[in-house]
Order: structure tokens, then sequence, then C-alpha cells
């Protein structure tokens, strides 16, 4: 949840410049698939679109300043953006001008900042 606060942070700091949308796609650590201990919450994979909405709801608890929307259940965002498990992406234009690499080690929302305090300087 550290990059996601983070995330948060960046969102709310750069308003002024971007606007922010978070995708919530298909679960990375489902507990009935890919169990990782320590995990605060048990979300199994979704079968239904009811399921990912109810787990997008506790990302909203997080306040983000930004929108949140929930990828089909056909995962067609997931697939176009090579999302999976998570990924940064700077759309400028009608193009992609920053693609992170995967998540979680490729989700460097600190590259996000400095693309953004660039472009803030121009």
């Amino acid at each position: 949840m550290a990059t996601l606060d983070h995330f948060i942070e960046v969102a709310s700091n750069f308003a002024d410049v971007a606007d922010f949308l978070i995708v919530y796609i298909a679960e990375a650590h489902a507990t009935d698939e890919w169990v990782v201990n320590g995990n605060k919450y048990q979300i199994n994979r979704h079968k239904k679109i009811e399921e990912r909405l109810a787990v997008a709801a506790i990302l909203k608890e997080k306040n983000p300043s930004c929108p949140i929307v929930v990828d089909t259940m056909s995962d067609d965002a997931n697939h176009k953006y090579a999302a999976f498990p998570e990924r940064l992406y700077i759309v400028h234009d009608g193009f992609i001008v920053y693609q992170g690499a995967e998540g979680p080690y490729g989700y460097k929302v600190n590259e996000v900042e400095s693309w953004l305090q660039n472009y803030r300087s121009e």
C-alpha cells in the first residue's frame, strides 16, 4: 500500500498538470490462486463484475484524488496495456509518453513524478 500512498500523493500534487486514473484490473494476489502471507485483505479471483467493483470500493477508501474504474471481466484494459500485476502509464495528447515496467518491481511512481516535474517546468 506504500506505493499506492505515493501514487495518491503524486496525483494530488500534480492535479494541476495531469488527469489521473486508477484502473483496477484482475487481483494480483488472489487468495484462491497466489497466496501472499501477511496480506491485509483476503480477495479471491473475481468471477463477477460485482466482486471486482467491491474491491475497487476498498481502494476508494484510500481517498485518491482521481477516479477509480474497473476493467471488464474479459480484462480488456489489462490485455491492451499489459498491466498485470500493476503498471504505470502517462498518455499525453493521445500518445503513450511513459510506459513503466511491469510491477511490482517496475512500478516506480518516482519516475512518473520526475516526468511530471519536467513537464511542469517546460
